[in-house]
């Protein structure tokens, strides 16, 4: 009888070939460029605050130091206004822990991009990594919250984390 899968383990194989993309889309970027790490980061500006908004509700995202006002320092240290935001919204503490899911190992990928930029460039947001152990917490956090919950919660929970790597798929693609 094999172990039965972590809630953590089904969010990475539900979203592998949309994290892939996500990643596809946003590594076109020299972030060595000026302009071209100006318009990742204004990317990024289009999604971040609206899915840092909507897992906030969980008590546990609360705990979590948000990048927004990182990443919008460093956009606005380039010169470069403010894009608008996109929309997007969850209905339920499942969804929100897959945009969490999302959102929180997005920082494992900026801490690795961020060695990329050259030091003379705002970096904060990419560079905002988690204290040691974060990591883990989170993911421990995530298998919690989903113990014990039926496949409708799973399949939410997943849905928002898939929706979420949407959202960003269309940011990197404006």
């Amino acid at each position: 009888m094999s172990a039965p899968s972590s809630a953590i383990a089904d969010l990475r194989r539900a979203t592998a070939a949309s994290h892939d993309a996500v990643d596809a889309a946003f590594g076109a970027h020299d972030l060595a460029d000026r302009d071209a790490y100006r318009r990742f980061l204004v990317a990024h500006a289009r999604a971040l605050p609206a899915v840092e908004a909507a897992m906030r509700p969980l008590p546990f995202a609360r705990t979590l130091a948000a990048r927004t006002p990182l990443l919008h320092a460093d956009i606005a240290a380039l010169g470069e206004p403010l894009p608008p935001p996109l929309s997007f919204a969850v209905e339920d503490d499942a969804a929100r822990w897959g945009v969490l899911y999302v959102v929180e190992g997005s920082r494992l990928g900026g801490a690795m991009l961020a060695g990329h930029v050259p030091a003379d460039r705002p970096r904060a947001y990419l560079a905002a990594v988690h204290p040691p152990g974060q990591w883990r917490a989170i993911r421990a956090a995530i298998d919690a919250a989903a113990a014990g919950r039926d496949a409708g919660w799973h399949a939410r929970m997943i849905d928002g984390a898939l929706r979420t790597f949407a959202l960003y798929r269309e940011a990197a693609g404006a």
